[in-house]
């Protein structure tokens, strides 16, 4: 007896891939906004980045959201002569965790005592991972502060860690001596995100498509994907 012929295994729907990476992005962005708002309303310590966006929009009288795609234009532009590649993500990335963020402030009010602001500081904290997770797992290039440290980090030859220490603890300085919050907040983000946005990065793959997506590059830095 003649053995049945193979089944063919239907090729995966290249276009389905990309409309889950494209969910993923910009879910993950807008979530990444709004927990960034949740830490501002919780007062007791931002994200490094968000101490001096915070900063400055005390001294300048522009919102947090505004100041944070000022400052994502900005160092996009310092991308130039590191020779960095934006994708699709890295652009993004510059306006929608900024718009996000404004509005979730909007509807989003101050808590006031600690029965309130702790559980607002952890679902923030816990947001932003997946957030952070769900962004990087769809693989349309670093965000544009990511890309500074890898940058950098190709340029001078010293470790990611290195630089990405080194530019958020100018950072923070900077952004607190403008009037930006720190607190444990800062400090609990610092040690949590790492192993929160890990596990929520893995959670979140995307398997690949055949033959790629032709979007963008898909170079992410695995070692700075704290922060978008």
């Amino acid at each position: 007896m003649s053995e049945p012929p193979p089944q063919e295994t239907p090729p995966r729907d290249p276009h389905g891939h990309l409309a889950r990476r494209l969910i993923q992005l910009y879910v993950g962005l807008t979530l990444y906004g709004a927990s960034s708002a949740l830490l501002v309303r919780a007062g007791l310590g931002l994200e490094p980045w968000n101490v001096l966006h915070q900063g400055l929009g005390e001294l300048t009288g522009l919102t947090i959201g505004v100041v944070s795609i000022v400052v994502g234009a900005a160092v996009l532009l310092l991308w130039i002569p590191l020779r960095q590649r934006p994708g699709l993500g890295t652009v993004s990335n510059v306006f929608v965790v900024g718009l996000a963020m404004d509005g979730t402030l909007a509807y989003v009010p101050d808590a006031h005592g600690l029965g309130l602001q702790v559980p607002l500081l952890l679902a923030g904290i816990v947001l932003n991972g997946a957030a952070t997770g769900l962004y990087i797992a769809a693989s349309f290039g670093p965000g544009p502060r990511d890309g500074l440290m890898t940058g950098l980090h190709r340029r001078t030859g010293r470790s990611i860690r290195l630089m990405r220490t080194a530019v958020e603890v100018a950072v923070v300085v900077t952004g607190f001596a403008l009037g930006g919050t720190i607190g444990v907040g800062t400090v609990l983000y610092a040690v949590t995100i790492g192993p929160l946005a890990q596990l929520f990065l893995r959670m979140f793959a995307v398997p690949a498509a055949p033959g790629g997506s032709t979007v963008v590059a898909t170079g992410t830095p695995q070692g700075a994907i704290l922060r978008p």
